[in-house]
């Protein structure tokens, strides 16, 4: 499995999830020029709330500048997931998501 086919399953997970639980959801791309070391993907969810996510291939690990770029988001509040490189992570960040928008 390679970092492609993690991020595709996230994409269908976050889109299966926000089906089944009738709520608008978005997992889109995130590209900021200018800003180098951004989390791959914002899980956009129901109440205004922003998940970042890391994709990696597995056994692979962020930079030293994402490391920097994810510590700094999670001082502002958000939650930030790293090393999203398998099922298990992909669940992981989905179930939290799920449980974000059931307690909103």
């Amino acid at each position: 499995m390679i970092e492609k086919d993690i991020e595709r399953l996230l994409r269908e997970r976050v889109k299966a999830m926000g089906q089944e639980i009738d709520a608008r959801t978005l997992c889109v791309k995130f590209v900021s020029p200018g800003f180098s070391g951004v989390p791959d993907r914002l899980i956009l969810l129901p109440g205004g709330v922003a998940v970042f996510a890391e994709l990696k291939a597995p056994g692979k690990r962020e930079r030293p500048l994402q490391r920097s770029v994810q510590s700094t988001l999670r001082g502002m509040g958000f939650k930030v997931f790293s090393s999203v490189d398998s099922p298990a992570r992909v669940n992981e960040v989905v179930e939290y998501c799920k449980a974000v928008i059931r307690h909103d």
